[in-house]
């Protein structure tokens, strides 16, 4: 259709008039006239608009009643806007709305696409009512976790009625009435149950990670610290995006598009829709509007006000080892001091079946790319000796009992520490029930224990190693077969020019020597059933069998200041074990130190360091990588190497090298180095 003259669009806002306009843009390759005026929330004034410029606008755009009553302009009905929008026939009159809800599920969408899992289990609070439905009607396929302000949306009486026919026939009956109360009225009805949301609201605030709501409706609250928050509003200007830097937002989602000089708001983008479409009736399908909205080549707008930044959520469980980790906690520590051993018993009986609690919040994980990670440190009340007492089902159930309070918390990816991934299948059970994607974390384990067990023989001094610090010396896997073992056989490999691999599996041990030639054939590799004759000339063991409570070595045969890095879980090698060879390291894990300024409660280790296998989760979730990582007792190759240069580009270091009595220090490996020496001088003075 071609005019001479451009569409005329008029918005007769209910908010204030402080961002009126009066422009002219081009849209849809036609050419419009486009204005605003608020009324400061006299809706009299706004209909007396809407009937003035009848005569002269193609569309009339009706808006901002809620914004209005947000930020005090006006206190009354929000139906009031139905008698602004009746005022004339003559053209027609757009809420908006139809527009809208495309607008904010396809923002929603938009982001998901962008960044998967973005929303998963986030906690989301809504401020203001239906005018974000087509929000939260997307977001609910991402999360539970919604807190609102409205008192009906916060009972969920719309969605309840919406689902059940008879509760929506009642509702209807009993709001009949209620609509015939005057509006001076209903306010003073309402009052107390707005006063009793709003204080939810703003506890719910602090916690949660996504806020909904109209610029007007977020500023009413008057909360100054937003860091770590996504805001999913609309129609934001420059300077309000400014206000919301200067909050410390993490992300602003703008659901409506700017092409304009002026921001204008969904209302004004969908009457220039009607005009440009030439409909008679001014109504346009979903389809429609699609059509309209690809052709114009809108977007919705991620925008950082404070530069790049994506949060993620973890959860991690912990349990205590042996009754002296009660003592972190009250009131088992009061208990401890005065109980006898009898009671203590009975207590560690007792507290394995206590529900998950919530230990610790993590925060401050921050990677070199700018992505920041937090999580909830959940424990389950079982000591190793209480898990291994009952089936694996009982260790099952509590597990999945704290994957439904770490959803609820809003992680988007749960680890399992200590005996947690060590019980039954290894997690399997765990990941196909849990709501949320499970990881043992035994992959970034094997890799930390290896890069831990290079650190340890760089330190200690005794083995010789190439420009490229391939160990000179020999090297052994026990257990090779297994799914850690031919995991650290790969790894060893790489590292070392003289490897030997033991299991009583031929076969299998025939087929990973063939493997590791072809993929290393610089490394010289034999293969054994047993360990014996061989150990007193392994400068490095790594020890990965499944035979917990059997010997797989004689510690005693064993050549002075050989580090041995035991990966099994259960230990091969006990604390008796290692006592007996104090001139021998025997390492347990590499612990990870955590980028950024990292703040939890104590878990045994020094302040920002963490347990690989809680490492791994947390890489994942700075990765955005909400998946089911590493379960099960077969550990892949391919995700060992992956989750290891995962680690190194979101900051990961090796802070620690732990045995079974706790991190060594320097003066530990100081040690361990002279009486490695003084032994070996004892030997060859024997031999000679």
């Amino acid at each position: 259709m071609n005019r001479d003259k451009p569409f005329v669009i008029v918005n007769v806002s209910l908010a204030g008039s402080d961002r009126d306009y009066d422009v002219h843009e081009s849209f849809l390759e036609r050419d419009f006239h486009l204005r605003r005026i608020g009324t400061n929330g006299d809706v009299r004034a706004a209909q007396d608009l809407v009937a003035k410029w009848a005569d002269d606008a193609d569309v009339i755009a009706v808006t901002g009643i809620r914004e209005a009553r947000a930020i005090g302009l006006y206190d009354g009905d929000l139906a009031a806007v139905e008698k602004v929008k009746k005022a004339t026939r003559m053209v027609p009159v757009t809420d908006g709305q139809a527009l809208s809800d495309v607008l904010q599920e396809w923002s929603v969408r938009h982001v998901n696409t962008l960044m998967p899992g973005y929303f998963t289990n986030a906690r989301v609070v809504v401020l203001g009512g239906r005018n974000h439905s087509g929000t939260i009607r997307i977001l609910r396929e991402f999360t539970e976790n919604f807190d609102f302000a409205d008192p009906l949306l916060r009972a969920d009486l719309p969605r309840r009625a919406a689902s059940v026919p008879l509760v929506g026939m009642a509702t209807d009956a009993l709001a009949w009435p209620a609509r015939r109360v005057p509006t001076s009225v209903t306010s003073r009805i309402k009052g107390p149950g707005r006063g009793i949301s709003s204080a939810l609201t703003r506890r719910a605030l602090d916690d949660c990670h996504v806020i909904v709501a109209t610029f007007e409706e977020l500023d009413a609250f008057g909360i100054d610290d937003l860091r770590g928050k996504t805001v999913v509003t609309s129609a934001l200007s420059d300077a309000r995006l400014a206000e919301l830097a200067a909050k410390d937002v993490d992300l602003a989602l703008d659901s409506t598009p700017q092409p304009f000089d002026v921001t204008v708001n969904a209302a004004v983008l969908e009457a220039m829709m009607v005009a440009a479409s030439s409909s008679p009736l001014g109504r346009l399908t979903n389809d429609d509007l699609l059509d309209m909205v690809v052709a114009a080549g809108l977007e919705p707008r991620l925008l950082y006000p404070n530069g790049y930044r994506r949060r993620s959520r973890f959860a991690f469980v912990i349990h205590p080892l042996s009754q002296s980790y009660f003592t972190s906690v009250e009131p088992l520590r009061t208990i401890e001091k005065v109980a006898p051993s009898v009671v203590m018993d009975g207590v560690e009986k007792v507290v394995a079946y206590m529900p998950p609690m919530m230990y610790s919040r993590v925060t401050g994980v921050q990677s070199p790319t700018g992505d920041e990670a937090e999580g909830w440190l959940i424990t389950v009340g079982g000591t190793p000796k209480e898990l291994m007492a009952h089936s694996p089902e009982f260790t099952y159930a509590r597990l999945l009992d704290a994957a439904d309070k770490a959803k609820k918390l809003g992680a988007q990816v749960m680890g399992l520490g200590a005996f947690t991934k060590v019980v039954g299948d290894a997690g399997v059970t765990v990941a196909k029930q849990a709501p949320l994607p499970i990881t043992t974390g035994n992959s970034y384990s094997a890799s930390g224990a290896l890069w831990a067990a290079h650190e340890a023989m760089e330190r200690l001094g005794l083995a010789e190693q190439d420009e490229h610090g391939r160990i000179a010396g020999k090297a052994m896997v026990v257990g090779a077969t297994g799914a850690i073992g031919s995991v650290c056989a790969r790894l060893l490999a790489l590292a070392s020019d003289d490897l030997y691999l033991i299991s009583p599996e031929t076969a299998k041990l025939l087929a990973l020597k063939g493997e590791l030639e072809k993929e290393n054939p610089r490394a010289t590799i034999h293969i054994a059933a047993t360990p014996g004759e061989f150990l007193p000339d392994m400068d490095m063991i790594v020890t990965a069998t499944s035979g917990a409570g059997k010997k797989v070595l004689d510690i005693m045969a064993v050549k002075p200041g050989c580090v041995i890095t035991d990966v099994a879980r259960p230990l091969d090698l006990s604390a008796e074990d290692v006592a007996k060879r104090p001139d021998v390291l025997v390492i347990e894990s590499g612990e990870i130190e955590l980028p950024g300024e990292v703040r939890m409660k104590d878990i045994g280790l020094p302040p920002g360091v963490a347990y690989a296998c809680l490492a791994e989760t947390v890489v994942l979730a700075l990765e955005g990588r909400f998946e089911t990582f590493t379960v099960g007792r077969n550990i892949e190759w391919e995700k060992v190497k992956e989750i290891y240069r995962l680690g190194l580009k979101h900051g990961m270091k090796l802070a620690a090298i732990a045995g079974v009595n706790g991190v060594y220090t320097d003066d530990d490996l100081a040690r361990i180095r002279e009486l490695a020496l003084a032994r070996r001088a004892e030997m060859a003075a024997a031999a000679g």
